[in-house]
């Protein structure tokens, strides 16, 4: 299977090691990834600040970067539902009739990386060794407007030697939330320590998610808090096979 990685712009900016670790994956799991350097960003940030026609080029950069592929795997639940649910929205309110036909073309070939891994290869153990004790945050966008639901803990529990343990009110948010974070601070930092506190509870040494912009929210507070607890992404952990972890 020919697969486009769209690595997303957090990744690709400020944590590579996240897209080195999904191609290690699915290059172990047989996908012959790609990554097209013509790609830029899903245009997120711009449509969730009302910058509607200033995504129109972006999304148009996207279906063209990733024209031809059998899939293309995101390994963000936010950037991944931004590209199957909202680049329609753009090229419809542009009045663009090429643009939507596109769209229409590529949003099904848009798959969340666990989603890509359970439904599309059919794989949950992955092969991966990871013996730590950790801990699982489900992202507002991958919980709610992707609905991958248990897919990444079932991934997880199939990890030898890890130990995942269940965190306390894990359907709430952690108070990221892209530009609500830069917009409401005090609430957005109150939110992070509610959900820094129940991953505490766990004990765990490890908190994943698969969403870096909400573990580096999360990971951020953990660290100013000095607890020695380490935020994840989950393709790392899915990635590894124990030596050095």
């Amino acid at each position: 299977m020919r697969v486009g990685l769209f690595v997303t712009c957090v990744n690709d900016a400020v944590l590579p090691e996240t897209g080195k670790a999904t191609v290690r994956l699915l290059e172990r799991l047989g996908c012959d990834v790609d990554f097209p350097m013509a790609q830029t960003c899903c245009g997120q940030m711009h449509f969730n600040s009302g910058y509607r026609r200033e995504c129109v080029p972006i999304v148009r950069g996207f279906v063209d970067a990733f024209r031809g592929y059998d899939a293309i795997v995101v390994p963000s639940g936010s950037c991944a539902g931004m590209a199957k649910h909202y680049h329609e929205t753009v090229a419809a309110e542009a009045g663009d009739e090429r643009l939507r036909a596109d769209v229409a073309a590529a949003a099904p070939r848009v798959h969340e990386l666990s989603e890509f891994l359970v439904d599309v290869l059919g794989v949950v153990d992955v092969g991966a060794k990871f013996p730590h004790r950790v801990t699982y945050h489900p992202t507002c966008h991958s919980l709610r407007l992707l609905g991958v639901g248990d897919r990444p803990l079932r991934l997880l529990r199939a990890v030898d030697g890890l130990d995942l343990v269940e965190l306390p009110a894990a359907n709430e948010c952690c108070g990221f939330g892209g530009t609500f974070a830069l917009k409401n601070p005090d609430v957005s930092t109150a939110m992070g320590a509610d959900k820094v506190a129940h991953v505490l509870e766990t004990e765990a040494e490890i908190v994943v998610a698969g969403d870096n912009s909400c573990l580096t929210h999360i990971g951020g507070l953990l660290g100013r808090l000095r607890t020695g607890v380490r935020a994840m992404h989950l393709a790392e952990v899915l990635a590894s096979t124990g030596a050095g972890a």
